[in-house]
């Protein structure tokens, strides 16, 4: 990216607090950093530190997530809000970029900083409530409607939509092919298993997955199964119900490099669920978090729904049976169609 050289130099917050936010920070980083002043916050949580590590993507840690607890999640976003509030006036920035970061929407209000705020969970209704009013521009994907962002209390006029989904972006990173895999190397097919997320706060408490996952167990227990968890107590409860029957890891992987050595993946309709059909593999979503991208990819064919134990079973013999390359030849069609969303960023930033 050229930058014109009439443009001014700025002092940039970012704040990240998943995986998939620091993934879709990577490129924006790396074409901001060559003209502005990056500072990058996140919060203590499993996933984003260890991702952070393996990246090589530099996070300073303020705060902690909150659980599942709707008093505890109150409490440590009062705490993190207070000590972020204290770093940021500190660094000053011009500008305020989260991906629906209640604590930098409050604290770039009360500091009268500009808030640019991408988003793709329209779902997620407590994070719309406390972020949406309080930004000044709001970047979505091309397929979900403005007005599902605008009822939370945004200007349709101050919602930008981009021709790509999110996952379009974060599959195309780098990976580092020196590590373990807790796939076994011979002939099987590898069918990765994704847990679904129990803490957020639009997520119901029902499981869907371990049904499922005993059913993949005992109809296809030729093949090698592995099941990533999120949190240990989650993955201590699997390993109870399971026991050894299939290898249960956590995600101390970029998970694109799981999705490589992966053939049939079966996920909870989130992020990995997207980078899995963009990258043409198989893709089964048992659909814990209905969302408008999962939809989207349903639609496309790209990703196939089953929210039964035996119709996603029925679904992974029919995979074993058929080649790929149709998958992969359309959504290779699809990604190319889709445009950099970072260009947009970067407009705006400019005006």
């Amino acid at each position: 990216m050229k930058y014109n050289n009439y443009e001014k130099y700025l002092k940039i917050w970012i704040d990240i607090l998943t995986p998939k936010q620091l993934l879709f920070s990577e490129p924006i980083v790396e074409r901001l950093e060559k003209k502005h002043d990056i500072l990058c916050t996140s919060r203590e949580y499993h996933e984003v530190s260890k991702l952070s590590k393996i990246r090589h993507f530099k996070l300073i840690f303020v705060g902690k997530h909150g659980g599942k607890d709707k008093k505890n999640k109150l409490k440590v976003s009062i705490e993190r809000m207070k000590k972020l509030s204290n770093r940021i006036k500190k660094f000053e920035p011009d500008l305020v970029i989260s991906f629906g970061s209640p604590e930098a929407a409050r604290i770039s209000f009360g500091l009268g900083i500009k808030h640019i705020m991408f988003c793709d969970s329209p779902h997620a209704n407590a994070v719309m409530k406390l972020t949406l009013p309080l930004i000044q521009k709001l970047l979505i994907p091309y397929v979900i409607s403005k007005k599902e962002f605008s009822k939370y209390g945004i200007n349709e006029k101050d919602i930008v939509q981009y021709k790509a989904i999110d996952a379009a972006v974060t599959m195309k990173r780098k990976i580092s092919e020196d590590i373990n895999s807790p796939f076994k190397n011979n002939k099987k097919k590898n069918i990765l298993i994704r847990l679904e997320e129990e803490e957020a706060s639009y997520t119901s408490k029902s499981s869907k997955i371990i049904p499922i996952i005993q059913k993949i167990v005992n109809d296809h227990k030729n093949e090698n199964i592995v099941v990533l968890g999120r949190y240990t107590k989650q993955i201590n409860n699997l390993q109870k119900i399971i026991g050894n029957k299939v290898k249960i890891v956590k995600m101390t992987f970029d998970g694109k490099y799981l999705l490589n050595k992966t053939d049939i993946f079966i996920g909870s309709g989130g992020t990995m669920t997207a980078e899995s059909a963009l990258m043409g593999i198989p893709t089964i979503s048992y659909n814990a978090v209905p969302n408008i991208i999962e939809k989207f990819l349903v639609r496309k064919y790209l990703v196939k729904r089953a929210t039964s134990p035996n119709k996603v079973s029925t679904h992974i013999k029919k995979i074993v049976k058929l080649k790929n390359d149709q998958n992969q030849k359309r959504a290779k069609k699809i990604v190319k169609e889709m445009e950099d969303p970072i260009e947009k960023l970067i407009k705006i930033i400019k005006n």
